[in-house]
Order: C-alpha cells, then sequence, then structure tokens
C-alpha cells in the first residue's frame, strides 16, 4: 500500500498518539511509523482489494492459514528503527502463537513473522525502497511486493542488516515459488495476479478536439 509523509508534531506528544489521533479523524486510513516518520496511506482502490483476495488463495490452498501458521491482512509489525516504529503489511504469514508476541499498540514482534506483503498504489517508492529497508532490518524472512506500476512481482529473502541478500523481480509469465521456510509449497502466477491488480483505464475526453 502506498503512504505519504506528514511531518513530526511539535510539542512533547509521542509519535504513537499523534498517528493514533489520525487514524480516529481518517476511518479507512492506514496510519504507519517508519524511521520516526508518519506515514499515511488513503483507502486502497477496488483492484488492490481484489489482488489481495487472489493472493490469499494459493496460501490458504497449501494449508499455511491453520494450527501452525496464520495468513492476516493487516497486522501491525513493530519494528527496531525506531523506538516507536511500526509497519501494518497489506497481508502477513505469521506463526499461530502469534498473540504471544504482541508488544504494544496492537502490533507484534517481528520474530512471529514469516512473510509480509505489500500490494503497491500511487506512491510506490515507499513499499519498494522504505519498507524494504524496514523489513530487512526487522529480519522478516521473505517480503514479496506486487508492483502494480511496473507491473513486476518482488520476491526478497535472506535479510542482512538494512537491505535484503536475493531480491528478484518477476515478469508477467512467470510462476514462481516461494521459499520453503514459509512452511509449504506457495506457487504464485504473475500475470493472475498482476490482472487482478489492474485498475481500469478512464478515457479523458481531448481538449483539443472539442473545439470552442
Amino acid at each position: 500500500m502506498s503512504a505519504a509523509a506528514v511531518e513530526r508534531p511539535y510539542g512533547k506528544r509521542p509519535l504513537i498518539a499523534e498517528a493514533n489521533r489520525l487514524m480516529e479523524r481518517n476511518p479507512g486510513y492506514r496510519v504507519e511509523i517508519i524511521g520516526g516518520q508518519i506515514l499515511v496511506s488513503p483507502p486502497p482502490d477496488g483492484p488492490h482489494g481484489d489482488v489481495m483476495t487472489d493472493l490469499t488463495l494459493p496460501f490458504i490452498a497449501a494449508g499455511l492459514h491453520g494450527t501452525e501458521s496464520r495468513l492476516i491482512q493487516g497486522i501491525g509489525l513493530w519494528l527496531p528503527t525506531g523506538a516507536e516504529d511500526y509497519a501494518i503489511p497489506d497481508l502477513s504469514l505469521v506463526d499461530a502463537d502469534y498473540r504471544d508476541h504482541l508488544i504494544e499498540n496492537n502490533c507484534y514482534d517481528p520474530v512471529c513473522f514469516r512473510l509480509v506483503l505489500e500490494v503497491t498504489s500511487s506512491n510506490y517508492r515507499t513499499d519498494l525502497r522504505t519498507k524494504v529497508t524496514a523489513y530487512a532490518e526487522a529480519k522478516v524472512p521473505v517480503y514479496v511486493i506486487v508492483d502494480r506500476k511496473h507491473e513486476r512481482l518482488h520476491v526478497l529473502t535472506d535479510p542482512v542488516g538494512d537491505t535484503y541478500e536475493n531480491h528478484r523481480p518477476h515478469a508477467p509469465g512467470e510462476i514462481v515459488s516461494l521459499p520453503d521456510s514459509l512452511g509449504a509449497k506457495v506457487t504464485l502466477d504473475v500475470a493472475e495476479i498482476l490482472k487482478a491488480g489492474q485498475a481500469k483505464k478512464v478515457d479523458r475526453p481531448d481538449p483539443d478536439r472539442n473545439g470552442t
């Protein structure tokens, strides 16, 4: 999901308090804190939700939403990148005992996350850059990005420091197998996923043809 930056508020009020205030004032928006900066994401469009639904199906079919692991949308991930940092991935695969790893502000220890997944929107750079660093530093083993802007599916594995050692972009026509570390075999059809995420193009009138 994309995000727009909001400057840190003046005064002594904690960032988390400010983030929660923004969520209360803007129902449906997603508010995160990464690198000490508040990021606010507007409600996603329909195709974003469509591709999200399609993405859950292979994980569920592989038995990953069961007694050993759970597939959850919009679960908070506590980050080590700042005193109040947290992210809310579009989709996460977590250990079934994730409830035992609650830290604060409805966010959970990254140790229980097996995979995080983001579907890009307007500000795709947040998912492709900012969150790569955040999730790598949190040592999330697998990060998947559905890049609707450039029509690619990225699979990042093996976090080292503030990046991932392995980063592979996949194009339509490829069938991608995710790492076995997830707990079961999951394959993704890149073309089908990107097709589900396509927004309808709106034909705009050409003012030069309308005359005066």
